[in-house]
């Protein structure tokens, strides 16, 4: 059965771009008569907050975007972060990284598709006696093989990269403690038996990544799917901070059918922007129709809304 999941930072209210991510989830779980779970992925806690969580849960019931269950939140699963990570030290997999985030992006670093600098490996091999200098609080990061992972995505078909060009090694815990976004969202599918991950294709790069990291913990690699991301008129892409069409606004003079037909119009899944329940939406779904490049909001619409 199809294990599909949802799986918000509670940083902020929703906006249409997360709703457009959430309501692909729940078509592809839906429509396979499969589970759709929740998971808050409040990692940082210095922008996630319980009150968000509690407004993404309401949100998505305005909207008739249900889920079967929902999983700890990943604030209260450090230990199972710990776990893991302890299994990798193990393995002799990890290791202590002592550069500055200025250092990291210095301008003559290479930089990965996402923006992050493509790690040097500045600190993989330094001595006992080298750390022992070491003043700083160190992240720590994973040993990767100069090797390509490569998958196919449900929509946007073959993706492979070399990890050691693509990323080098990357960090699975931050200096101050926090576990990586990259080992807890490994752990937690793998935990809660999902089976389809749909998410932006933002992400699109990160699983290679996460593929890596199953193949050491031997854990089971869902199935991927990653799917455009909405952009404004002026190609700007919607985020949060922007507070680009957040649903407190839109919830004020918008039905929840209005904006699914426009979100399905927007992906390609019906002809025309009309009024539409998820439940309808699911009847008809036909993943084959989704666009796979990230897709612009009209500006007559954009200025409706």
């Amino acid at each position: 059965m199809v294990v599909g999941r949802f799986a918000p930072s509670p940083s902020g209210r929703m906006h249409l771009g997360n709703v457009f991510a959430a309501l692909l989830a729940w078509l592809y779980a839906r429509s396979a008569g499969g589970e759709l779970l929740l998971r808050i992925e409040d990692l940082d806690p210095d922008r996630c907050r319980p009150e968000y969580a509690a407004q993404l849960r309401d949100d998505l019931r305005w909207l008739g975007l249900d889920w079967d269950r929902e999983g700890q939140p990943q604030s209260r699963r450090t230990d199972v972060y710990e776990a893991a990570f302890l299994r990798l030290e193990a393995l002799e997999l990890v290791y202590p990284c002592y550069c500055s985030r200025s250092e990291l992006h210095a301008a003559s670093a290479p930089h990965a598709s996402d923006g992050t600098p493509v790690y040097p490996g500045t600190c993989r091999n330094l001595s006992a006696a080298e750390r022992a200098e070491k003043t700083r609080r160190p992240a720590w990061r994973i040993r990767v093989p100069d090797r390509v992972y490569g998958f196919q995505d449900g929509l946007q078909g073959t993706y492979k990269e070399n990890l050691a060009q693509a990323c080098g090694d990357f960090i699975i815990r931050r200096s101050d403690g926090v576990y990586a976004y990259q080992l807890a969202v490994v752990v937690d599918d793998a935990a809660m038996g999902v089976t389809q991950v749909v998410r932006g294709r933002d992400l699109l790069g990160s699983t290679p990544r996460q593929r890596y990291l199953q193949e050491c913990l031997g854990l089971p690699s869902p199935d991927y799917v990653h799917v455009p991301l909405l952009l404004s008129p002026d190609g700007r892409r919607l985020s949060k901070r922007d507070r680009d069409l957040n649903l407190g606004v839109l919830r004020q003079h918008i039905r929840p059918e209005k904006l699914l037909g426009i979100l399905a119009f927007t992906a390609g899944l019906l002809e025309r922007p009309e009024e539409i329940s998820a439940r309808e939406l699911a009847a008809g779904f036909e993943p084959r129709n989704i666009h796979r490049e990230d897709q612009f909001i009209s500006g007559e619409i954009f200025s409706n809304l």
